[in-house]
């Protein structure tokens, strides 16, 4: 995928070295809880999720996101559609360097208009911190809106997608 100034790349382990030091901020943790992964840990993460979901109705897709005029890997996207829901749930983070320049709500459109186009999808959601107002700006340029559910002290948000029109039969 590519956007006006992103490459989105299908998530490799090769990116982890590189993704570590762009998300090495603890900053990026403070709505979502955790550390900063090394390069290690990190690539242990990507193999996992390269090698894709054990749940046969589970895809996991990933990307991570080219800033073509730097040439260095800024953040990722990624989404976990279940088939069988006809839901896809989805995540971005942008290093703080990178932060600001409206990054993450270009990667998370592009990636939104690319799951609606999937006819197995019909609901997009991501789950955001009540507080984490840059990242409700994200899913709101997504085109996503908040729902009066939470999860785990997260605002769901969702899009629904109209369902495709039927073929005529021939």
């Amino acid at each position: 995928m590519r956007t006006v100034r992103l490459d989105l790349l299908p998530l490799a382990v090769e990116h982890a070295e590189e993704m570590a030091a762009a998300l090495s901020d603890p900053a990026l943790h403070t709505y979502i809880g955790g550390a900063p992964s090394t390069p290690d840990a990190l690539r242990a993460r990507y193999q996992r999720l390269v090698a894709g979901s054990p749940d046969p109705s589970v895809t996991w897709l990933n990307w991570v996101l080219r800033l073509r005029a730097d040439g260095c890997l800024t953040g990722t996207v990624q989404a976990t559609v279940i088939e069988d829901r006809r839901l896809a749930e989805i995540a971005w983070v942008v290093g703080t360097p990178w932060q600001g320049r409206g990054l993450a709500s270009e990667a998370a459109r592009e990636l939104v208009e690319w799951l609606s186009r999937r006819s197995s999808v019909r609901s997009i959601v991501a789950h955001v911190h009540p507080e984490h107002r840059a990242s409700a700006a994200v899913a709101r340029a997504a085109g996503l809106s908040p729902t009066e559910e939470e999860q785990e002290g997260e605002v769901r948000w969702r899009l629904s997608l109209p369902d495709p029109p039927a073929t005529p039969p021939r």
